[in-house]
């Protein structure tokens, strides 16, 4: 189960949540965010975290399977070797996914799984647009061979979430997983030894909430 929230953080979180969904209703997709009609609402309200991509080049992609993962985000390959800014981007999601050895599809997760899902991947993106050329292969290379490294990257990636403000739904994404004892075990392994506890995201939270108590 995840961990107690203080009242006034879950106060917080709500509001955040529910303002950001009022605001997806009147929003208009962007041209350069291609999305699947059937999560346009879960990936919108993924977006309304990062204002930074509104105007970065995004496909929502979804794909038969894809090894190891449920999504995965990456830089399109015909735009790897343009300049950082003007980089095109595609997310891609698996049609299925597997719990106690039978397959269900993706979309008939639960929506707020949906949107914490969606927002770790969009936190690879923000961490693809700050890297080179040169250093997006070397982080493609250590990716592929290196554990340690796939740590980092996935713990990278739900800090840029948890820093935008989609803790709770990334809390949630993490408790339906870690409390399903009917998910695939290798997968339930992989997040239990590659991604960010729930008590690392609440300590992150708690960072950012004194930061933000200081500045006042």
């Amino acid at each position: 189960m995840i961990l107690n929230i203080s009242s006034v953080l879950k106060v917080r979180i709500g509001m955040m949540m529910l303002l950001n969904i009022f605001a997806i209703q009147f929003a208009q997709v962007p041209e350069n965010h291609t999305i699947p009609e059937v999560l346009q609402d879960e990936i919108n309200v993924a977006l309304s975290y990062y204002p930074d991509l509104k105007d970065a080049e995004i496909e929502f992609r979804f794909k038969s399977d894809i090894k190891k993962s449920t999504m995965q985000a990456r830089p399109k390959f015909g735009s790897f070797f343009k300049s950082r800014k003007n980089r095109a981007y595609v997310v891609l999601i698996s049609e299925n996914f597997k719990i106690s050895n039978r397959e269900f599809k993706t979309i008939d997760m639960p929506r707020d799984v949906m949107i914490g899902w969606i927002g770790h991947e969009l936190g690879h993106i923000m961490d693809y647009r700050n890297r080179s050329k040169s250093n997006l292969i070397k982080f493609g290379i250590k990716y592929l061979y290196f554990d340690n490294f796939i740590a980092n990257a996935e713990r990278r990636a739900d800090s840029y979430a948890v820093a935008s403000g989609m803790e709770e739904y990334i809390l949630k994404a993490k408790e339906f997983i870690l409390s399903n004892s009917d998910i695939d075990v290798k997968y339930l392994a992989r997040i239990k030894k590659y991604y960010l506890s729930p008590e690392e995201i609440l300590e992150l939270v708690n960072e950012r909430e004194a930061k933000e108590a200081s500045a006042l």
